[in-house]
């Protein structure tokens, strides 16, 4: 789960961090006050989607200017019109992809006198099971070009959860940052915070860019970025109450009421799979004939009729689905139960795309007694073999 840069910095606010006095704003007509609120001259008014790269994006309507989704204004009155151009319209970043996402909220905050620029972030690392610290002198860009172009600048450690962060680990991070004096207890005392939050609320995800050494001496967060484990969230109904379900995807929203394992893609054919394996070679069997998968779903080992038919209304929903293939192998899942699932689903929504079904192992034989008593216009498969062929023939036309 994702939460929005101004939800961040109240959560890093109640951590003692310094960041900037902000205010967020959902109307337009509320931006002057909000910006009035602030001290200025300078304020900084950005857009807030979950996605990153804001300040290069660019709107698709012209009405939003030419500007990118975070701006600098000089008065009250222009962070009041930045925001005006800003609000509802649509945003597209190298994160987003040519659809964009729609500005619904925007943050006015002070602006800031810069000396120096970081990256800073706290994540997992599969590899050592262990939280990992990335700093870098070059902050206020892609991490990921920094990585490409100097790789040299990147520092990575990790921390022994054995003993937990110690006192060195901020000194090496201020070290790594060219930090001296009283900047280094500065950075000290907030990496210890950062990584008591980030424990605290079971983040799998903090990322400061940039992290930044003001003229007078001081250091403050002026962007953070939060992913939190979604198995987690149970533990933190305060996070939870953050999620702003506007930013997911529909269909994926859908899903995850019904408990099902689903991920939008970009292909035409939708595909429903029991277990995350099947899936994962379900997708690589209808690229290899020739054909792109329109999304990840695992309806998992113990779903219901009920669940399945969720499922199927989810991939019909899809207007890029052009055709759908039904992969199952019962072993815990039954085919009789997927069978009735896809009938009732079918019966519900209709049935205006190819359609092709696997089934094997559990009950089979009675999953594919119902489906071809059903009457429906149903293409059988022998295997997953002959059903990627067969759904991508008849998509391909």
């Amino acid at each position: 789960m994702n939460i929005h840069e101004y939800q961040a910095k109240e959560l890093l606010r109640s951590y003692g961090i310094p960041v900037s006095d902000g205010r967020v704003v959902l109307k337009a007509e509320d931006a002057k006050t909000a910006a009035g609120e602030l001290d200025g001259p300078l304020w900084v008014v950005k857009s807030q989607i979950h996605a990153g790269g804001r300040g290069k994006g660019h709107f698709k309507e012209p009405e939003a200017g030419e500007k990118g989704g975070v701006r600098l204004a000089r008065s009250v009155g222009e962070a009041a019109e930045f925001a005006r151009q800003m609000l509802g319209r649509t945003l597209v970043t190298i994160q987003t992809g040519p659809a964009g996402k729609q500005v619904n909220r925007i943050y006015i905050e002070d602006g800031s006198d810069i000396e120096r620029e970081f990256y800073l972030a706290f994540l997992i690392d599969r590899q050592t099971s262990r939280i990992s610290i990335v700093a870098s002198t070059e902050g206020g860009m892609s991490i990921e070009d920094v990585a490409h172009d100097t790789p040299e600048k990147i520092h990575t450690f990790t921390i022994d959860p054995a003993t937990g962060l110690q006192d060195f680990h901020g000194r090496r991070v201020a070290f790594a940052l060219g930090l001296s004096g009283g900047q280094v207890k500065q950075c000290v005392g907030i990496v210890k915070k950062l990584y008591q939050l980030f424990l605290d609320k079971d983040m799998d995800m903090l990322e400061i860019n940039p992290f930044c050494l003001l003229k007078d001496g001081t250091l403050r967060l002026l962007d953070a970025k939060m992913g939190f484990d979604g198995n987690a969230i149970y533990r933190h109904p305060d996070i939870a109450a953050l999620r702003d379900e506007t930013e997911e995807d529909p269909k994926e929203l859908a899903a995850s009421k019904f408990d099902l394992n689903y991920i939008a893609l970009d292909g035409e054919i939708g595909c429903m799979v029991n277990g995350a394996g099947l899936a994962m070679a379900t997708m690589d069997i209808i690229k290899l004939y020739g054909a792109e998968p329109a999304n990840f779903l695992d309806v998992g080992g113990g779903a219901t009729k009920e669940k399945v038919t969720e499922a199927f209304k989810i991939i019909t929903s899809d207007p890029q689905v052009k055709g759908i293939l039904v992969n199952i192998f019962g072993g815990i899942m039954r085919c009789d139960i997927i069978a009735e699932g896809v009938i009732a689903a079918v019966k519900e929504v209709g049935l205006k795309v190819p359609l092709v079904v696997r089934l094997e192992g559990t009950n089979v034989e009675l999953g594919k007694d119902i489906i071809r008593k059903s009457g429906l216009n149903v293409i059988a498969a022998d295997d997953l073999k002959d059903g990627a062929e067969k759904i991508v023939k008849a998509v391909k036309g």
